[in-house]
């Protein structure tokens, strides 16, 4: 699971091929309507894809002529696992340091508070 986890990152890591991805959520396309936004040529798109690929982002079929290039969603479940497993971890570290915060705050206002004289 790490070393797909690792190129999931790695693959995200460009911005480039973040903008890929997030363009591929509307639905399939072509390599050329991938590359169509960018100053670069069609062949850095395809290598940009590869990676994609690679880490089982993204999928190419053929269609006729075509060859859609197709998000796979499912590897954003790998991702997602993994980031809400560290997202409980810290909310149960700031849950841990809230509580401690809050006695050290009521420790200072009990210490704070005016003292009743005795009668004697």
């Amino acid at each position: 699971m790490t070393d797909a986890l690792c190129r999931v990152f790695a693959a995200l890591s460009d911005p480039t091929r973040r903008d890929i991805v997030v363009r591929l959520t509307d639905g399939d396309a072509t390599v050329g309507d991938l590359a169509a936004p960018y100053a670069v040529s069609v062949q850095a798109v395809s290598k940009h894809l590869k990676v994609l690929e690679e880490a089982g982002l993204v999928t190419r079929s053929r269609d006729a002529q075509r060859r859609p290039v197709h998000l796979e969603a499912g590897v954003f479940d790998l991702m997602t696992v993994w980031i809400e497993r560290y997202r409980r971890r810290a909310e149960e570290r700031y849950g841990r340091l809230d509580g401690v915060l809050a006695q050290l705050n009521d420790e200072q206002t009990e210490s704070e508070a005016p003292q009743e004289e005795t009668a004697s």
